[in-house]
């Protein structure tokens, strides 16, 4: 039920400030929980691999394109999904994504070899298509331009956070190996999917779908907010259509762009578990310690640049400076002499690869709305998550082919060192 407009209250910055605090305390602490669990769910196969692999079979080319096939499944029915959101509410729909890839997640415990695994991680990307996207588009709703890299930022922070909480937590799991007759990395899916279950049902009671509806905003919070981003839609030359977006030049370089990004993110986030075993020698629980440490530095410094690039709102070079220092991490990983040496380029090539998401995103919201902003947000999403496809199998086909870590990280740097060359390729009119 949509509330009666209330009457247009003097603004002032007391009153921005407090809309908005309201407005992320209530959102962004839930948004930060869903996508940790859809996050954990999707990559949590990385710290699987550590005794899956060889309980069923798995070469390391052949878990590299299942773990890869998962964005084949999420890129088929993105932009489908953000649109079907756009009509019914992010309520109702996330909800119904984040219920059906926690059942499916579970059902990750039944793969048996390479086939059934790969058809298990390409439904995992079918369930979950969708959720991204529509949680950037619902923050669109909800935010002003002005503070949306550091509302995708600390929602985004989740990927990091989940690294240095999955990570033991996927460990201990892991130590339950033989209980009931079920192997460790078994009951890794099966309790990890159940959140996403849980936090389904319960985003049917918690989400509010429009500024328009928030009974917990006071009327004249609420009626600045609504007109504030209202004023926003209104002042910028829009596409108006997801027909039309797509002829837009600058939608082709934020696909590229994220493409590259993705194939950094994930090529990196599948295969940490086993570079850090591989450099240190570690065992299964150990490896998975330790391996947090790269994304704790990573939810540190991803914020850090977010805040920074709001308050200046300056985008691009943000991007450009975090993807390069990515893949300086990355090239230096590559030549480490020791584990210390090592895990310290691990540190610093996520920090710089999570640090392009905050101010990435604010760059395709500033110029799409209506329908363009739910397709086409999608679609940059869709395209560039196929980056997680090759960016896993880039670091297993050259492991498999040469032996060495050392070698894929080498060519895994590529991808964001390009990306910082296409980002500064976006038009300056076009910043957030």
């Amino acid at each position: 039920m949509r509330l009666p407009p209330a009457p247009m209250p003097a603004a002032g910055p007391a009153l921005e400030a407090r809309t908005i605090r309201k407005v992320r305390l209530r959102l962004i602490p839930f948004m930060f929980i869903c996508y940790a669990i859809a996050y954990l769910d999707r990559v949590n196969v990385g710290f699987a691999a550590l005794e899956m692999n060889r309980d069923i079979g798995l070469s390391d080319a052949a878990y590299s394109i299942g773990a890869g096939l998962f964005f084949w499944g999420y890129a088929l029915l993105e932009v489908p999904s953000n649109l079907i959101l756009a009509r019914v509410g992010a309520r109702r729909w996330i909800a119904r994504i984040m219920i059906g890839w926690g059942l499916v997640s579970m059902a990750m415990m039944f793969a048996q070899g390479p086939w059934s695994f790969a058809a298990l991680r390409l439904l995992l990307g079918v369930a979950e298509a969708g959720f991204f996207p529509g949680m950037i588009l619902y923050l669109t709703y909800w935010f002003p331009a002005a503070e949306r890299a550091k509302a995708v930022a600390f929602f985004m922070t989740a990927t990091a956070i989940t690294g240095v909480i999955g990570g033991p937590l996927s460990g201990g799991l892991m130590e339950l190996d033989g209980l009931l007759g079920l192997r460790g990395w078994q009951w890794l899916f099966v309790v990890e999917g159940l959140p996403a279950i849980l936090f389904g049902f319960i985003t049917l009671a918690y989400l509010t779908d429009r500024p328009e509806e928030a009974t917990w905003l006071a009327d004249e919070e609420r009626t600045w907010l609504c007109d504030r981003l209202a004023q926003e839609r209104a002042s910028l030359a829009h596409t108006h259509s997801f027909r039309a977006a797509l002829k837009q030049p600058l939608i082709w370089l934020f696909c590229a762009i994220y493409f590259c990004n993705n194939i950094g993110f994930y090529g990196l986030t599948f295969w940490l578990p086993r570079v850090v075993q591989n450099f240190s020698g570690f065992g299964t629980f150990m490896t998975t310690m330790v391996t947090a440490l790269p994304y704790l530095c990573a939810t540190i410094v991803m914020v850090l640049v977010a805040m920074h690039s709001d308050r200046t709102g300056e985008r691009r070079w943000h991007v450009a400076l975090a993807s390069g220092t990515g893949a300086l991490g990355l090239v230096l990983a590559s030549q480490a002499h020791s584990p210390v040496s090592g895990l310290l380029a691990l540190c610093l090539a996520a920090s710089g690869i999570w640090s392009v998401m905050g101010p990435f995103w604010t760059l395709p919201t500033a110029v799409l709305s209506s329908t363009a902003a739910a397709g086409g947000i999608a679609f940059i999403n869709s395209v560039g998550n196929l980056g997680g496809f090759f960016g896993p199998f880039l670091i297993g086909m050259v492991r498999q082919q040469t032996g060495s870590f050392s070698i894929a990280l080498a060519a895994l740097a590529v991808a964001p060192a390009v990306l910082a060359l296409l980002v500064l390729r976006v038009p300056l009119g076009k910043r957030a």
